[in-house]
């Protein structure tokens, strides 16, 4: 009896683990709709999910929430498996990526714009927005558990763009032309750099070892290579054969951080540059079909990039491989992009929706 009882626990074992070991890595790319900078590409309200390995086939589309006035960001949480979400109604919610549920939402005494959370889920940090010119701009905290406003943290004006680093050790906020550097855990201020990105306040991204940061230039397409360490810009890099008279809204390291890639969103262009190189130096560029917002970003694994426009690239190749349309087959696109990787109904990992270096 006893050898039997052992081999039926056995094959229960086996069984259980070969279940397990069938559970397939699943890719979703999550896209807001609609977008509070561009609208013209949008698709009515909710989060559009979209397959990333079966060529971002549209999988459904997630209502009940609150997208109305624009959504004006997206911070992913892996430990809590949720999706933080900004509008430009000063409105933040948390959706739970395993099911599709609304855990709260919130109205904020200020902002919000591109958020950030702690890897934890514990805070998120909302930044009041680039329309707030007033001294006292700056993050609104909110408890990640309940959406309670916690505190504000002055920094400066039209505090827009804000980015967790992956460990968590360093939160970063671009204000007009200032790029601030905190410790989230505490909210101090550890060092601002000033006078980078030329004008106004633009996105920026920055390499593994937080050594440095690049950043969008406000009056023409390019950008500041920043010394995070020395605390000051040491390229300014412009992109084509003459300088481009107007904003860069997009950067994005790819994750081996071999290149830099800038939107040019009124030329409908994504400009490709060697990051081994110091500066970086212009390698190709790759032609989008519709102006608007400007953004870039890559798959977690490097393969694809993807932009404000619907069109989806080979990293490598750089050839359009997908064009992500709505149930109606329309072309669609926003700037408010984050992928979410699932085993079975479990989330295993979540990007952040900015092109952050990822090199081990």
């Amino acid at each position: 009896m006893i050898p039997l009882l052992r081999y039926l626990l056995g094959a229960g074992l086996i069984l259980a683990l070969h279940a397990g070991a069938e559970e397939p890595l699943r890719r979703y790319l999550y896209a807001a709709t609609p977008d509070g900078a561009q609208f013209e590409t949008g698709s009515g309200e909710g989060l559009l999910v979209f397959d990333i390995d079966h060529g971002f086939k549209l999988v459904r589309r997630i209502g009940g929430l609150s997208l109305q006035t624009g959504t004006r960001g997206l911070t992913g949480c892996t430990a809590t498996h949720s999706l933080y979400y900004s509008t430009t109604g000063q409105g933040m919610g948390r959706l739970d990526l395993e099911t599709d549920k609304v855990i709260w939402e919130t109205k904020l005494s200020a902002g919000c714009d591109r958020s950030s959370v702690l890897p934890d889920g514990s805070k998120v940090f909302a930044p009041t927005g680039w329309w707030d010119k007033g001294e006292t701009g700056g993050f609104i905290v909110v408890d990640g558990t309940t959406g309670k406003e916690l505190e504000r943290i002055p920094i400066g004006q039209q505090a827009h763009n804000s980015i967790m680093s992956p460990d968590g050790s360093r939160l970063f906020l671009g204000t007009t032309t200032t790029l601030t550097v905190l410790n989230p855990r505490n909210g101090k201020v550890l060092k601002q750099i000033h006078d980078v990105g030329e004008a106004g306040v633009f996105p920026f991204t920055f390499n593994h070892d937080l050594s440095l940061a690049y950043v969008c230039l406000g009056q023409h397409v390019g950008f500041d290579v920043v010394d995070l360490a020395a605390g000051r810009a040491i390229h300014r890099v412009l992109a084509g054969e003459a300088p481009i008279a107007h904003r860069t809204h997009g950067a994005a390291l790819t994750p081996d951080e071999s290149e830099l890639w800038i939107s040019d969103q009124i030329g409908k262009k994504l400009f490709v540059l060697d990051a081994t190189k110091m500066p970086p130096v212009a390698k190709s560029s790759v032609a989008l079909s519709v102006e608007g917002h400007g953004w870039v970003n890559f798959s977690l694994d490097g393969a694809y990039a993807w932009s404000h426009a619907p069109e989806v690239f080979d990293a490598r190749t750089k050839k359009v491989v997908a064009t992500l349309r709505d149930e109606s087959g329309k072309p669609f696109g926003s700037s408010k992009l984050i992928e979410v990787q699932m085993r079975g109904s479990k989330v295993i990992a979540v990007s952040n929706e900015f092109g952050l270096g990822r090199k081990k």
